[in-house]
Parts: C-alpha cells; structure tokens; sequence
C-alpha cells in the first residue's frame, strides 16, 4: 500500500515539474463571420481569447468595437482580467474592438507589432528621414531647418500600454511572439504578430491573417519548436486559387507535419473544404462562439 501511494505522489511531482496534469489551453472564438450562435453577431474580422496555464490573452479584437462588446458580454468574458493582448497586424478587421478593450482595462499590456503607422504610437522617427538640404530657404524646409523636439509616429489611443514587438520574443514562460514580414503583393512589408504557445507535442500557433504565408509563419516559429501541433486564425487564402490550396493544404500535412487545424477569417470557404477533407478528424471547427479545449 504504502509502495502504490509513493507511486501516485511520484507521478504528481513530476506533473508539477512538467504541465499541470490534465491541463488544457482554451481557445473561444470571440470575433468572426461564420458560427452557429443566434446570440452573437457575425461581422468580417478576428479575436479570440486564449487561456494558457492560468494566462489569459486576448488576441486581435475584431473589426467593429460595438460588435466586439456585444459578443464579449454575451460570452461572459471579462476584459478587466486579461493579462495581456496581442494585436497581429495594423488592419482595422483586427483593431477597431481595442478601443473597448482600452475603456475597460486601460493600463493592460498590449504587444504590437513594431511598425510605425500602425496608429499605436511611440516609434521614433530617425531625424535621417528628413534628409536636409540646406541650400532651401527656411519657409520650404522641415521644422524651419531646426532639429524638431519631437518626432515620433502619433497614435490613434489616449491610453494604452503599447510594447512594439521587432523580432521573435518571449513574453511570458513558453508563450512567444513570432514576427513576420510580409513579401507579398497587397501588403508588401505588413509586420505581423502570431502567438506561440509551447507545448509538449509542439506549438500552439494563433494567426491573424498569416499576410506572409502560413509556411513563413511556421519557418519562423520553428525557432522555437520545430513541430507544430495545431494552428488556430486566418491563413489569408480566401482569393487563393484552388490549385495553390491544394498544393499548401499537402504541405501543411507532409512537410510541415501540422497535426491539428482550426481555421477561421480570411482563410475562405474553398480553403476550409479542402483542410476538413484532408484533416479529417483533426479539423477542428472553430466558428464564432466555439469554445475548444487543447
């Protein structure tokens, strides 16, 4: 007996030294134009919440603010707990609900990708910019000629606690920010943020858009862990010809090993019938309102 309960207490320790035992993230799709729920309102955008070993964060917040209240409170959220947000990319469809956010909790941590016209403040500008000439009468030259006293990026927020992000940083033990830069055409140079969240089988991945491709996105993240266990948001495939889905949708599974997917926003209607064929039952739906456990 006393050898069966030295066993039990052995195996708790090292639950506690590893992950919680039975430990679950929770993922709830709070923003999107597709779910089953009569008592949320669709709207073209993404948000959802992420709750990860006793963190809570949100991600983007969605393209209309009061949308974003409505289905905020009828999910029972409360914003005032978050620890922190994370805002993918600069476009409305995932910022406008901030401005909710910020008039509940307006000291809470927000990371942003470090872009200087997304409208969230604080960037310098290099006073190399103005590139002088001073051959140019005072009237026809930047600040009369004189070296400004402030020069930064302005913001679109009285409040805020904005932390630009620049390159791949872990904000917290074993949730990452992963930074990519578009090269595509439309949103060529687009800076965005994808969660990461380590896990035992791998990564636990959030996008917003994916503007860079979701293959970069994972290329970045692999950084962190090479093995992805699930991806959860928009991979920007909804003008994608079916052809180059096809060919994507097999990468996904062969040469990136991607376990599990959970799609949503921009990822388009063809896109999601060709990801539910070819996951089968790892294709996890994940429509306006869906509470997943991981």
């Amino acid at each position: 007996m006393r050898i069966h309960v030295l066993r039990i207490l052995a195996f708790l320790l090292v639950c506690v030294a590893a992950v919680p035992c039975g430990a679950q993230d929770k993922v709830t799709i709070l923003y999107d134009a597709f779910g089953e729920s009569k008592e949320l309102t669709k709207d073209w955008g993404y948000s959802a919440l992420v709750e990860h070993n006793g963190k809570r964060i949100l991600f983007d917040t969605g393209n209309d603010a009061a949308i974003f209240e409505h289905n905020v409170k009828a999910l029972g959220v409360d914003l005032t707990k978050l620890d922190f947000v994370v805002i993918s990319h600069r476009h409305a469809d995932h910022t406008t609900g901030l401005r909710y956010v910020l008039k509940v909790n307006p000291n809470v941590t927000v990371y942003v990708p470090a872009d200087g016209g997304n409208g969230f403040g604080g960037l310098l500008l290099p006073k190399t910019f103005l590139r002088a000439d001073e051959t140019l009468p005072a009237k026809m030259r930047y600040f009369g000629g004189a070296d400004p006293e402030h020069f930064t990026w302005g913001k679109l927020y009285d409040t805020g606690n904005f932390v630009a992000v620049n390159q791949l940083t872990e904000v917290s033990p074993g949730i990452f920010l992963v930074r990519t830069v578009s090269q595509k055409k439309g949103t060529l140079e687009l800076p965005e943020l994808t969660l990461a969240i380590k896990r035992p089988n791998g990564l636990l991945l959030v996008d917003g858009c994916s503007h860079a491709g979701i293959e970069a996105i994972l290329e970045a993240a692999s950084a962190v862990d090479p093995r992805t266990e699930i991806v959860f948001g928009g991979l920007h495939l909804v003008t994608t010809p079916v052809e180059e889905i096809d060919v994507l949708v097999e990468n996904l599974k062969t040469k990136w090993k991607v376990q599990r997917i959970a799609p949503g926003h921009c990822t388009g209607e063809p896109a999601f019938a060709r990801l539910k064929k070819a996951y089968g039952e790892n294709y996890l739906y994940a429509g306006l309102g869906t509470k997943l456990e991981q």
